[in-house]
């Protein structure tokens, strides 16, 4: 019975090292990081925040000796202010890529919005959707800064989205 044990352990772990072989391997050649996961003491990530959707595809991405090229129809150039409400992702010197979105069905949990929270007023703010539903006034989200404990405390509409972050640069 000893050597079963110890014959299926040394079994599984040559089966382990294969697949992580086989993983850091694959990984090299087709350029893909596995970023290092952090636990806190409840059991989650440190870092536990929905990601934006895939708003850029690879072959809008061409990238030369001296330059890179996005292909993204009808972007702008967004700045922000030193709010801290999106550190470590957005903060004041990062230079943001935005386009307006088209339909509510474009977005999802993890995008980050910029969106005006009173119409009159031209304040607009930048945050991460954490929920999105239905009621009997239609489609709302609700959003939440990264570095803020709680959310925004309003339903956005999606008439009072005005862009949505398809990229950051620092």
């Amino acid at each position: 019975m000893k050597r079963l044990i110890i014959w299926l352990t040394i079994v599984f772990a040559f089966i382990l090292l294969i697949i992580c072989s086989y993983s850091l391997l694959a990984s090299e050649y087709v350029n893909v990081e596995i970023p290092l996961l952090r636990i806190n003491e409840f059991g989650s990530s440190f870092f536990d925040k929905p990601s934006p959707g895939n708003w850029v595809k690879e072959e809008q991405i061409q990238i030369y000796d001296n330059r890179v090229v996005i292909l993204i129809p009808n972007a702008i150039i967004s700045s922000y202010a030193n709010t801290n409400s999106m550190d470590s992702v957005i903060d004041e010197n990062a230079n943001g890529i935005e386009i307006v979105p088209q339909s509510p069905d474009q977005l999802q949990v993890g995008d980050i919005i910029a969106f005006k929270p009173n119409l009159d007023r031209n304040e607009l703010i930048v945050h991460r959707i954490i929920k999105i539903g239905n009621d009997e006034s239609g489609w709302y989200c609700i959003t939440k800064g990264d570095n803020v404990s709680n959310d925004d405390g309003i339903k956005i509409r999606f008439d009072m989205i005005k862009y949505v972050t398809i990229g950051v640069l620092w």
